[in-house]
């Protein structure tokens, strides 16, 4: 897996125009784990990418009535099965953090990568998506060396008042773990 111009190798596409020009493409420091799942706690689909591309059908179940409106993305989403769909190329901003603060610093999509990984705080994630994060967290170090370990955080770290994923039901031992073993 390689990064050539803001994009991953060998991955699907699928690009939001919820997005911007980062304040610094040499600041990037920072990558957010979150979940996401829609309707909510239910799995499989395209209502994500929709959501995501801004073309989610409000009739098709009601809570996306209350969502339509948002404007957010991610950089990637890793789905159940490990699959993964890249929304918007890393050197550009992905509004995926909202009101957040690491460190002192705020406005954390301006120097993070986020990822959506198909799942509530509840569920427990599956092998294929902890091995595809590992895979694209490995890659994405390899580009961005200023993301160390101290520096990978869940949604819920950067926003603790807000946001609570990726939840409970991740486990970052396994996933630190893997990455670094």
């Amino acid at each position: 897996m390689t990064i050539k111009q803001g994009w991953l190798s060998s991955v699907a596409q699928l690009i939001s125009p919820n997005t911007d020009k980062r304040p610094s493409t040499e600041d990037v420091s920072l990558l957010v784990i979150h979940n996401i799942s829609l309707p909510p706690e239910q799995f499989g689909g395209s209502y994500i990418g929709q959501f995501f591309a801004n073309c989610l059908d409000i009739s098709a179940h009601p809570y996306f009535a209350e969502i339509g409106h948002l404007r957010v993305s991610s950089h990637l989403l890793i789905d159940r099965d490990g699959e993964i769909i890249q929304f918007v190329p890393f050197h550009y901003r992905a509004w995926h953090a909202g009101v957040s603060e690491f460190k002192g610093r705020s406005n954390c999509n301006d120097f993070s990568i986020g990822i959506e990984l198909e799942g509530c705080d509840y569920v427990p994630y599956t092998d294929a998506q902890y091995q595809a994060l590992v895979q694209v967290t490995k890659t994405l170090r390899l580009y961005y060396p200023l993301i160390t370990d101290d520096r990978i955080v869940g949604h819920c770290d950067i926003a603790p008042e807000r946001k609570t994923d990726p939840g409970p039901a991740f486990d970052w031992a396994r996933y630190q773990k893997e990455l670094n073993g």
